[in-house]
């Protein structure tokens, strides 16, 4: 992915229509709702091209003008606005170890339907896939006539392949060399095959675009479930290192002769501060894993235990501030409510190891999109060949997934 977000300046010649076309979509379906003002302003184009380019997204379903709702922009009568139509969906999958979630998202980003399960025991692909198409059944269920499904997406916790969706390694799911895309897509029937992302860079997508760090162009997303991964943004670029598999923070040498890992090696960080970790600061059982963010949840001071994996916590951090300098960093998973509990202990921790010019520039925040950071993800990741070529995506989309999922 050359950008996180689809940056968009086009032109008016025709062999680049299709281009403008997808730009004018990208724009609104980020936004959810702009003038056709601000939509001239950010392409530099003229009127009468955006004018054109908003009435064939009409044509096709994807947008509709409205009434004004912003500021004037210039001289002269307020102008229209234009806003995505959901009709264009996809369907995101948020793979967790402990948990799936599936849902069916509209353009704009909107969660039209959402399902969850479990996770069936073992960590079997085949089975996994099977829960999540039965997931998908369900989302799919009362669907508008005439709304198109576009893609699929799926947020892995572990090292993908991106171009054929080959899971190299996925330590806590106990997977290496999984062909999960393969697998899923023999399940979906023709429904086409799905996109996979590492979970951690699919929440720095979402939380750039829609979340905490809109507008931010060098953002962290610490994804803290039962592993932990970073997705990294570089001044607006995803980071991905020369097989796309950057991130793994998780697994950076932390203590040594520390815990063993289930990656196989001792002392990674996120044996100090992934769930296991604080499960046992807690006292939450290693049976009762699935249900840890409940016992976070009743958990009103931090003792000195869940203390001691704030300061993990906030000497990584320390480390991610002084290689990466960011403006933000994101804490995604069990670290969303653990962060609250042990914040003082994090920004000590801050002060003493990370360098104090990156220091003063960075913010340690919640998602913005609170637990669904991974899910929008995972739509965005699954919008981007609409994004790219509406009316050619649109000539090859499933018109009745529920048919199609039942075959």
């Amino acid at each position: 992915m050359a950008s996180a977000g689809r940056a968009g300046v086009g032109t008016n010649q025709e062999d680049v229509r299709r281009h403008n076309l997808g730009t004018v979509l990208g724009h609104v379906h980020r936004a959810g709702r702009l003038s056709r003002a601000e939509l001239t302003a950010r392409m530099g184009l003229n009127r009468s091209t955006i004018a054109g380019l908003v009435t064939e997204l009409e044509s096709l379903g994807l947008a509709e003008q409205a009434k004004p709702s912003g500021a004037r922009i210039g001289a002269g009568r307020p102008s229209v606005d234009v806003r995505a139509k959901p009709g264009a969906y996809v369907l995101a999958v948020d793979l967790r170890v402990d948990g799936l979630t599936v849902a069916r998202v509209g353009l704009g980003g909107v969660v039209l339907a959402r399902a969850t399960g479990p996770v069936p025991p073992g960590h079997d692909p085949e089975a996994i896939s099977t829960s999540v198409v039965e997931l998908m059944r369900l989302v799919v269920k009362d669907v508008e006539p005439g709304s198109a499904l576009v893609g699929v997406g799926v947020g892995i916790p572990g090292i993908i392949r991106a171009e054929d969706g080959l899971v190299r390694l996925a330590p806590n799911l106990g997977w290496r060399d999984v062909p999960f895309a393969k697998i899923l897509s023999a399940r979906l029937g023709g429904l086409g095959v799905p996109v996979l992302g590492n979970d951690a860079d699919l929440g720095a997508l979402a939380e750039h675009l829609r979340g905490a760090g809109v507008g931010v162009e060098d953002l962290v997303y610490l994804s803290g479930e039962v592993g932990v991964g970073a997705g990294v943004i570089v001044s607006g670029h995803k980071l991905e290192g020369a097989g796309g598999y950057a991130g793994e923070i998780g697994h950076l040498p932390f203590v040594p002769d520390g815990r063993l890992c289930h990656c196989g090696a001792y002392g990674c960080w996120e044996t100090e501060i992934g769930a296991e970790a604080i499960a046992l600061a807690i006292g939450c059982p290693p049976e009762r894993l699935g249900a840890l963010g409940e016992y976070l949840d009743g958990v009103h001071e931090a003792s000195p235990d869940l203390r001691i994996v704030g300061q993990a916590l906030g000497r990584g951090l320390a480390g991610m501030v002084n290689m990466l300098n960011p403006r933000v960093i994101v804490l995604g998973g069990y670290l969303r409510s653990l962060f609250p509990l042990v914040h003082a202990d994090v920004e000590a921790e801050l002060e003493v190891h990370a360098l104090t010019a990156p220091r003063e520039l960075v913010r340690v925040t919640l998602p913005g999109l609170g637990g669904d950071s991974v899910l929008h993800g995972a739509a965005e990741l699954a919008f981007e060949p609409l994004l790219a070529d509406p009316v050619g995506r649109l000539s090859t989309a499933c018109h009745d997934a529920e048919a199609a999922l039942a075959g």
